[in-house]
């Protein structure tokens, strides 16, 4: 096969692949996204659409996950992990008391790496799946559009740094962005909300 087949084979499968990017990895193809918008490859709705889509089948996988399988693992396993009954009922409580503030701040942060776990236990927790459909398609409206225009504003930023500062230019932006989050979930840890 040559790069010429291959080069129109992406070209006829952008969205599709779109699709599987975002939905097996997420904020990459997001930013992905709005950077072929900028560079003219893709349109912005079908795009967009594609991302929304494909975020809301991964968090739904996500949710029935929890919904058929948490609880049976947790009461056969959970105690190895130290997942005791008085754990999961404080988590029980927390969920049900701040279910909407939780699945929308861990939409909107992609869950300061626990965007799984929250998705699982809103489904282990048999949250009406209607309601976490609302909660989480708000939040994916707000995220991938954010995402989508770091993309296409800043997916170049690396062409207007002088070649030989680009990796330690790169590795200061990921450095400051760890700690940044670092910080707002130790913040939010110590919240009792």
């Amino acid at each position: 096969m040559d790069i010429h087949a291959i080069l129109a084979f992406v070209d006829s499968s952008k969205y599709i692949l779109l699709f599987l990017g975002c939905f097996f990895e997420g904020t990459g193809a997001m930013l992905l996204g709005g950077i072929l918008w900028q560079l003219g490859i893709v349109q912005f709705a079908p795009m967009y659409l594609t991302l929304i889509a494909a975020d809301l089948l991964a968090d739904t996988c996500w949710y029935l996950v929890g919904y058929y399988g948490a609880r049976s693992f947790i009461n056969k396993w959970g105690h190895y992990i130290g997942l005791t009954p008085e754990n999961v009922s404080k988590v029980e409580h927390r969920f049900h008391t701040y279910h909407v503030w939780i699945l929308t701040i861990s939409k909107l942060s992609m869950g300061f790496g626990l965007a799984v776990v929250t998705l699982t236990v809103a489904g282990m927790m048999r949250m009406s799946y209607i309601r976490f459909l609302i909660i989480n398609a708000l939040g994916s409206i707000v995220w991938i559009l954010a995402m989508v225009m770091v993309g296409y504003y800043f997916g170049d930023v690396l062409t207007l740094i002088p070649h030989q500062y680009q990796i330690g230019f790169a590795v200061i932006v990921f450095a400051l962005a760890l700690g940044g989050l670092g910080y707002l979930s130790k913040r939010m840890a110590k919240a009792d909300w």
